[in-house]
């Protein structure tokens, strides 16, 4: 048996070449099997079709069609964030220059816990991170400087947030969030054995500056408020400025988990909704969401890099005083992870190929997107329209539908394969959520997702003895 090519090295590009070509086939005859925004038929037809196409996972002798083959069913089973349909989540079709970036950081394969796993990639990341963090805190002077660092999305820079403020503030220090928050936040202080969280009221989506401000007087402290830009539910944004001048007024910490909304930052058209977001003391950004990056794609900007800090860590082998001293950077305190690939590389390709205005034009189009849609609702007497969006998220439901209606309907268009919509729970009822992230989306697309949803609804409706089926997402293709 030959001994398997690598991928990088001098061979390496030609090792490559024909396996891309089995792999891009392979993606085409998937996506051309599956025919739509997700697979037909649900959890268990999808299972049976994927333990099918595996076969046995570790075989006696290898399967030289194993590439093409599993490929294949990836993406024949997959919910392709590239259909116009496939609208659920906050879950972006990645940019092709991002996704070949992306190849090229798996073949080189670097790590970036030594400098000398990663000489260029350690710089790169640098000058990536410290840009980033100036989009951020474009009136930072001081001489400590804003930073960032490169984490797996939001829900490890909220909690790398959190353990700042702890190693600033001292374990005592109390998370103060709205209802609105991600739930990772409450995680974290679970995790790093904070006191229980002040969980603030949210009555219209958005953190109530009122009740905050009751919360911090009647509250001990220390504090750490956190903010969002950018609700999972319904994409609102914290009233950031009030929150902010809250925090000044009683000397409380900020955070600001703007993992959705920080793609806005690159948009002269919408970038104002994140006024206030420069007096967060901590950041969430990520880029696999209004960035159009592979996952993963977060990161933590800090306004004071002095507070990175307490990430210091010492192990010999890694980053050796003597070394330090001559001159090789010190990248453990760069992140809570040893080993992590290159995630920067993509991210710096995207932002030098496309630049600020290529992508405030990706954001400025998938917001109009969000508005177009919700003009549909509006319009459509059968349905109901939470509100306005603000970013591209936009929540409806049909008319006077009792909520087990209302999660029926979203269940039966995923049994069917023929789109994929969320759901959030506001003002005590339940809502169908269209998350808009793909910007080749037509306005004949919009009309389609709202007609497959009529579809769905009258299909449960003209049918009674199939109600049942429904509910519960039975309905064949």
């Amino acid at each position: 048996m030959s001994t398997p090519s690598l991928a990088s090295g001098p061979a390496g590009p030609n090792a490559l070449r024909p396996l891309l070509a089995t792999v891009l086939d392979a993606l085409a005859l998937g996506t051309r099997e599956r025919g739509g925004p997700l697979p037909a038929g649900g959890p268990d037809a999808v299972a049976a079709r994927t333990r099918a196409a595996v076969g046995d996972v570790l075989p006696q002798d290898g399967d030289p069609d194993a590439l093409r083959s599993l490929v294949h069913a990836l993406a024949a089973g997959a919910a392709d964030p590239a259909d116009p349909l496939c609208a659920g989540h906050l879950h972006c079709p990645p940019l092709a220059v991002a996704v070949a970036a992306d190849l090229a950081a798996s073949a080189l394969n670097p790590s970036l816990d030594s400098w000398d796993q990663a000489p260029a990639a350690s710089e790169l990341e640098a000058l990536v991170t410290r840009a980033l963090a100036r989009e951020v805190y474009p009136e930072t002077r001081r001489a400590e400087g804003a930073d960032a660092l490169v984490t797996t999305g939001g829900t490890e820079s909220n909690q790398l947030a959190l353990l700042l403020a702890r190693e600033t503030l001292g374990a005592g220090v109390r998370l103060v969030c709205g209802a609105d928050a991600h739930h990772s936040l409450s995680r974290a202080a679970r995790l790093l054995g904070l006191p229980e969280p002040v969980i603030v009221p949210a009555p219209a989506g958005t953190l109530d500056p009122a009740a905050l401000d009751e919360a911090l007087t009647t509250v001990p402290g220390p504090w750490l408020v956190a903010g969002t830009a950018g609700t999972t539910d319904a994409g609102l944004i914290d009233p950031l400025p009030e929150i902010a001048a809250l925090c000044r007024a009683h000397h409380a910490r900020l955070h600001v988990d703007a993992a959705y909304g920080g793609g806005l930052l690159f948009s002269a058209r919408h970038r104002d909704l994140l006024t206030g977001l420069a007096d967060a003391h901590t950041v969430t950004l990520d880029l696999h969401k209004l960035g159009w990056q592979p996952v993963p794609a977060g990161f933590l900007a800090v306004r004071d890099a002095r507070d990175l800090d307490a990430l210091r860590q010492r192990a010999d082998y890694l980053n050796a005083p003597d070394d330090t001293e001559a001159g090789l950077p010190d990248l453990l305190g760069r992140s809570l992870r040893t080993s992590r690939r290159p995630d920067v590389l993509k991210t710096a390709v995207t932002l030098k190929a496309l630049g600020r205005t290529g992508l405030g034009a990706l954001v400025d189009q998938v917001c109009a997107h969000a508005q177009e849609f919700a003009e549909l609702v509006h319009r459509e007497p059968g349905f109901e329209l939470y509100d306005r969006p603000t970013i591209s998220t936009v929540l409806f439901r049909p008319a006077q539908a009792p909520d087990d209606t209302v999660a029926a309907v979203r269940r039966h268009l995923l049994e069917r394969g023929r789109a994929v919509l969320g759901r959030a729970r506001l003002d005590g009822r339940l809502w169908l959520k269209a998350t808009f992230l793909n910007p080749h989306t037509r306005p004949a697309d919009l009309t389609t997702l709202l007609t497959a949803v009529t579809e769905a609804l009258r299909a449960g409706e003209a049918r009674p003895e199939r109600a049942q089926d429904l509910v519960e997402g039975n309905t064949p293709r």
